[in-house]
């Protein structure tokens, strides 16, 4: 079970990716020890919504790694359906693209829609030490904000006690 300040269920996948000579790479978890990760799940490629979102990652995709957080997306579609739709669609983005048709990764971070065979929104963020400091999963028909996600790993990072749209900059909640 998915839970807060646990361990996060360890992957290895095969991934699209752009700027590499096939485009393809194995990915792990373990290769981000270390550093903060966004890993977030999107029900399908070709869809409308989906897009969107992983287009919205790509515009803030610098913001991340400036605060020393990588991104990985993930779908239960296969690599060759990743290549053909972010060639064709998605040609910006930048980072890792994980292909999960048998379901391994979307079922370990339980956001498997067994009816349908599709990930619902998941969003984790996991921590250097691999530990999974925060999750949401939503209704894939309503997309995800990204800017939020971006706060969140910001607000994480300080160790602090950050209040409701907390910024950094911001005074944070002292103990009492």
């Amino acid at each position: 079970m998915i839970r807060l300040n646990q361990e996060a269920p360890d992957f290895t996948a095969n991934a699209y990716q752009k700027g590499l000579e096939d485009h393809y790479r194995q990915v792990s978890l373990s290769e981000y020890k270390g550093r903060w990760l966004v890993l977030f799940f999107y029900p399908r490629d070709f869809t409308f919504v989906c897009p969107t979102e992983i287009e919205g990652f790509q515009k803030h995709y610098d913001e991340f790694k400036e605060v020393g957080c990588e991104v990985v997306a993930a779908s239960t579609d296969t690599i060759e359906s990743h290549r053909a739709w972010f060639e064709r669609d998605l040609k910006d983005v930048e980072y890792a693209i994980l292909e999960d048709p048998a379901h391994r990764i979307s079922r370990a971070y339980e956001v498997l829609d067994e009816g349908n065979g599709q990930a619902e929104r998941g969003t984790f963020i996991i921590d250097p030490e691999g530990m999974i400091r925060y999750f949401v999963v939503s209704d894939g028909n309503v997309g995800r904000s990204v800017t939020e996600t971006l706060r969140v790993v910001k607000a994480l990072q300080t160790g602090g006690l950050c209040p409701i749209d907390w910024h950094p900059g911001d005074k944070q909640v002292e103990k009492k």
